[in-house]
């Protein structure tokens, strides 16, 4: 390193747990040093030429032209944000809280096939399109949730018809998606999706002795239902209109493997390792607490290997909680999953519009308010403009608490760029929107996962090309 030149920009650090220093800058970007490369790095003696080359393209350290040098790395930061403005394009519609399922982890509090009452009426559907438009993405998703969707599959069609008539009038981009268990799929919900380029997403536990057993239904056969929709499907709509996710819980915590093998017998190349959310009947039961903490994360990054040793078999594979982290690690960018995003997505990125009219800023925050918090309810569809409700005040001090620059413990945290700040699982776990960082869940997801990613990244070329995919670089 040439004193007179190199000066190291604001860096964090923290040390992983096989010894080696993680480095980031201001603009998210990384690097995973030896203990002997970090101490050359803060005693200003960097003189390996390709570790310096490296630190200095990552704005870790600056050379020769420090002016531009910190521009450079405020430009990227910039960057970094540049959606924030035109943000709020996914709007998720409850059609209905009616399922035929009962499932034990529900986070939903579902209601029976029979109560009507619970389906979303005409004019609320009215109201809730437009919303949609007065956003101001220029791509719009319409998520149809339930309960089961599928058992108000006319209302559906309806709002797919009238926002897609609106979305060509005004030029805008909008897509659909259908969140169903399958198990009601009929011709006329293939018929809808062929006509407007639908897709389908739904749940896979694992086998079916382990789907069946978390996802009860009349009949002992939701899996075999849920089995048939997704190669329907594959069959007449496309290999890619149909991804699945699971929800870790008591029935699969000890089988990663399983699960991933029948999302390959499945024809899936998809596979979200998704930790249950403390919501819902999850939480009245006290599911949450028996798959939480480092046996999730053990149970993790079993799946996560597992996936990448199937991609060395040839099986295109992607686990998508990795690459949600992957994106924010490679791509600098804030990512669009809102769990991972700070500050927050809810409200920002999503709203929800419940059957009855309430909006929510996310659907963890329509889930929280089942178990009869409020805080995350913006105000009624029908007599809220978008901008109304995304003024109200819980809106913008939920928002103000998500920024993770600010946060205690977050701030000075290494892992900050890749982590977020979601305020809703912390108001339910914590009750405040920040939470205390230490204790928190969501924080050690984190903390495990994106160590262990930056360690298999660096391990080998085939790895480094399969996280670039996911990373969609």
């Amino acid at each position: 390193m040439n004193e007179a030149l190199d000066h190291l920009t604001p860096i964090r650090f923290e040390r992983a747990s096989d010894g080696s220093i993680i480095v980031t800058s201001l603009a998210g970007e990384w690097a995973l040093l030896s203990a002997d490369q970090f101490d050359s790095l803060i005693e200003n003696r960097v003189n390996d030429p390709s570790l310096r080359r490296e630190l200095i393209q990552k704005q870790i350290l600056t050379s020769g032209n420090p002016k531009f040098d910190r521009q450079l790395l405020a430009t990227k930061l910039a960057y970094r944000y540049r959606g924030l403005p035109t943000m709020c394009g996914l709007h998720i519609f409850v059609v209905t809280l009616r399922c035929e399922h009962s499932c034990h982890y529900c986070q939903v509090s579902r209601r029976s096939s029979s109560k009507i009452e619970f389906d979303m009426p005409l004019d609320v559907a009215d109201k809730a399109i437009d919303r949609v438009f007065e956003s101001t993405s220029q791509n719009v998703k319409i998520e149809f949730q339930g309960g089961e969707p599928l058992l108000n599959l006319p209302l559906i069609e309806y709002v797919v018809t009238t926002a897609s008539e609106r979305a060509k009038r005004l030029n805008r981009q909008i897509d659909f998606v259908i969140a169903s268990n399958l198990a009601l799929l009929d011709d006329a919900a293939i018929d809808l999706a062929r006509t407007y380029g639908i897709a389908f997403s739904t749940s896979i536990d694992g086998p079916p002795a382990i789907h069946n057993k978390a996802r009860p239904r009349p009949g002992n056969d939701s899996f075999e239902r849920a089995a048939r929709g997704i190669q329907r499907i594959q069959s007449e709509l496309g290999i890619d209109r149909v991804s699945a996710i699971m929800t870790t819980s008591i029935n699969n915590f000890m089988s990663a493997r399983e699960v991933i093998d029948t999302y390959c017998d499945l024809g899936l190349r998809e596979v979200f390792l998704r930790q249950m959310s403390p919501f819902g009947f999850a939480a009245r039961r006290r599911q949450f607490q028996k798959t939480r903490g480092k046996g999730w994360i053990d149970f993790y990054v079993d799946g996560l290997e597992y996936v990448i040793e199937i991609n060395r078999r040839g099986i295109e594979m992607a686990e998508l909680t990795a690459a949600a982290y992957l994106r924010k690690m490679l791509r600098n960018d804030i990512g669009g999953y809102v769990d991972l995003m700070s500050p927050t997505g809810a409200g920002l990125a999503t709203l929800v519009y419940n059957y009855d009219g309430n909006v929510y800023m996310s659907d963890e925050g329509r889930m929280l308010k089942e178990m009869g918090d409020t805080t995350f309810c913006l105000g009624d569809v029908r007599e809220n403009s978008f901008d109304q409700l995304l003024s109200k005040q819980q809106c913008i001090d939920s928002v103000a608490d998500s920024f993770s620059w600010s946060a205690t413990s977050c701030s000075t945290c290494a892992l900050e760029p890749f982590c977020g700040s979601d305020p809703v699982y912390h108001q339910a776990t914590q009750g405040s929107f920040a939470g205390y960082k230490p204790i928190s869940d969501f924080c050690l997801r984190t903390k495990s996962i994106v160590p262990e990613l930056m360690r298999l990244y660096k391990q080998d070329e085939f790895t480094q090309l399969l996280f670039e995919k996911w990373a969609d670089l």
